[in-house]
This record gives C-alpha cells, structure tokens and sequence, in this order.
C-alpha cells in the first residue's frame, strides 16, 4: 500500500474552520502539509489552527470571506508568505440559502453564487497563477455536491453553483493539463449543520453526537458518514499517487467511495432531413423519450420498522 506523504507541500482550504472543512484541514496537516486555514469568524478559525497544531501539523489563519479578488489573493499571499509555496487549495467555503424558485430573492441567489461559485473561480484562478510560476505542478480540489449532480428541491441557487463546480473541474482540468496542476471535484456526503435538516438523517446524526455509531445501512447503502470519513479523499488526490486522475467527479462518505458519470448522450434518434415539431412527437416516446432520467436526490432507504 503507497504512502500519502505531503511533507513540504502547502494548502489552503477555505471555509475550514469547522465541518467538512477542517476535517479536509486535518487530514492534510496529518500527512504533513502545512495548512492555511480560512473562516468568516476569527474565533472558530484561531480554534482550528490550535486543534491542529495540537495534533502535531501546521496551520495558520486568514480570516476572510471567499468570492472576491481580493480574498482570493489573501489566501494565496498567506501561503506563500508563511510557508514559501503554495501545492494544494480545496474550494470548500459555502453557504446556504434555501427557497423555492417563487421565493428565493435576488439577494438570497447572489450570496450562495458569490461564496461557491465565484469563491472558487476566484480562488482557483489566483492558486493557478502561484502554481504555474513555480513550475512544480499542484492541485484543485473542488467541492461538489449530490445538489449539483441530480438537483435538489429548493436549491436553484446551490445545486447550480454546485454544478457549475463540477463544470469547472471538467474545463480547468483540460487547461491546467500542460502545467502539471490536477483538478478534480468532489462530492462528499457526511453529517453537518447542512445534512441534519434532512428529517430521515436527523434521528441518526444525533445518536452520533452522543456517542452512537452509524448504522451499516447508511454508511453503506447512504455513503453517509462523519466528515472525518470523507477527509480521506483529499490528501489522496493531493499526493503523487493520484498524478494521473485529473477531470473527475469523485463521491465520498461513509464506507462509500465512487465515481460519478459525466454527462453524455445516452439515447439518440434520427430523421432525414432534420425534425418536425410533428415527427418529435410522434417518435419522441419510443426513441430517446423511452428512457427519461430521473432527478433529484434519492430518498434514504431506512430500514423498515
């Protein structure tokens, strides 16, 4: 079995003061990159700086909101100002602001936009300018979600940054090639503040908190688990061992690990001469219409009681 060994690489990951972020954070520290840790609120950021270099990593703070220019050179400056590089940024900073289409304000789309989408394009963009001057290669680490690959009610503004994310990996993945830099998007699914608002998980995410394991049904079936469980993935993807993927869309949680299809054409149909609103309707049903994909994000299959 290799050794994922990231002594004398450097990471930012934003939004990493608490959740997925900071287990992102640790899982780098503990392979041996140094860490620069981003949050909105001084305090959790200072917190997670400690807890790390408590388990014996590295870390820093730089406390700003992702999705600015700006921002975006914070960060990337910190790195480099403090530990002289800059190897690896997980895009992991995000909010949410969830509405129905009919309710959902200009300004409750414009801020999850902001933070995901354009917090990632900034951010991406300024570690790629590092990453190319010093000639070494890298990685981009974008975080998806299950929202961006099958929609979710209620998250027009989310599942569209979030499947924007995985567009991007596709696209910077192609154009960061040459450079030696590797991109990727991940899709991980644990408990957090955002997935215990889900009724079928909320019973299960509070047993954990008190101590309680996951049953094999969700961390098997669901590919539900801790924060911790998804970790694994990003010092994975970060190190020598993955120089080959690049372009993809990888989901992690529980005891689950897969890859996710890009789309592509799965059924087609022809008409000499081109198509008639007339003869779509009469074909549609029996050629590419037979096999119309489902969305939305399956409902967890619970066990019966």
């Amino acid at each position: 079995m290799p050794s994922i060994d990231l002594t004398g690489k450097v990471a930012v990951v934003t939004g990493s003061g608490r959740g997925l972020g900071l287990a992102y954070a640790h899982a780098l520290a503990a392979h041996g990159a140094s860490v620069v840790v981003n949050d909105v609120d001084e305090a959790v950021a200072e917190a997670a700086v400690k807890s790390i270099a408590e388990a014996g990593g590295r870390a820093v703070a730089e406390v700003v909101p992702v999705g600015t220019s700006e921002a975006a050179e914070r960060l990337v400056n910190r790195a480099v100002a403090e530990f002289g590089r800059l190897d690896v940024l997980v895009t992991n900073a995000g909010i949410l602001r969830d509405k129905v289409l009919w309710k959902m304000t200009d300004e409750d789309f414009d801020a999850v936009i902001t933070t995901h989408l354009k917090g990632t394009f900034t951010c991406a963009r300024a570690a790629a300018v590092r990453m190319r001057e010093q000639g070494e290669g890298g990685t981009l680490i974008l975080v998806g979600s299950p929202a961006g690959q099958r929609g979710n009610f209620g998250q027009t503004n989310y599942a569209a940054a979030k499947a924007g994310i995985a567009a991007m990996a596709r696209t910077w993945s192609m154009e960061l090639g040459r450079a030696g830099i590797t991109v990727n998007a991940i899709v991980p699914v644990a408990a957090t503040a955002m997935t215990e608002t889900i009724p079928a998980f909320a019973p299960y995410v509070e047993a954990m908190r008190n101590g309680e394991p996951l049953p094999a049904f969700l961390r098997k079936g669901e590919g539900f688990g801790t924060p911790e469980d998804c970790a694994a993935l990003v010092p994975f993807l970060a190190s020598e061992a993955a120089r080959s993927i690049t372009g993809q869309a990888i989901g992690i949680g529980g005891d689950k690990v897969a890859l996710w299809s890009h789309p592509q054409e799965i059924r087609t149909a022809y008409a000499d001469g081109g198509w008639t609103p007339e003869a779509l309707a009469d074909a549609f049903p029996t050629s590419v219409g037979a096999e119309l994909q489902t969305v939305g994000i399956p409902a967890p299959k619970l066990p019966e009681a």
